[in-house]
């Protein structure tokens, strides 16, 4: 495993937050709220990771499992601060994911992005490292904006 990613700790939420703003991935007023079951849920499922660059957080990854599946993960969210981008850190997050759902037994993990023309960059990365793009549910995140859906074998 990467020594430089690791799971996110309370301490991470203000950086991180920095990173949701500069990756432009959501609002950053959400985190405190989509993270809270993470840090309050002894039996949670949800996977949220960083990447520390010396000593700062620098990318953030989310990861649940697909209800009422076996094995079938959906990474929610991965961004990496803006100033950092380009230099293989989301590579790494994808490979540590995938490694931890391995060693957890998972099948198969699934990324959900938009056909929306700031996210051609997103796009292209799954399929360089390896997804396929699997569907495509029209007008779903407002009229003339696609979901796609990719999906990958583990």
């Amino acid at each position: 495993m990467n020594e430089k990613i690791r799971a996110v700790v309370p301490a991470d939420i203000d950086k991180l937050k920095k990173v949701v703003d500069s990756s432009e991935l959501f609002p950053s007023e959400y985190l405190d709220e989509m993270i809270a079951d993470y840090f309050n849920n002894p039996d949670t499922e949800e996977i949220w990771f960083t990447y520390i660059d010396h000593e700062t957080p620098t990318a953030i990854g989310y990861c649940v499992p697909e209800k009422l599946t076996e094995g079938t993960y959906n990474l929610l969210a991965i961004g990496v601060l803006k100033q950092s981008q380009g230099k293989g850190i989301a590579s790494e997050m994808m490979n540590h994911i995938e490694h931890l759902l391995k060693e957890k037994g998972a099948r198969i993990l699934i990324v959900e992005t938009s056909s929306d023309d700031a996210q051609i960059a997103a796009r292209n990365f799954y399929k360089k490292i390896g997804y396929s793009q699997e569907a495509v549910i029209r007008d779903f995140w407002k009229d003339g904006e696609d979901k796609i859906v990719f999906w990958k074998k583990l």
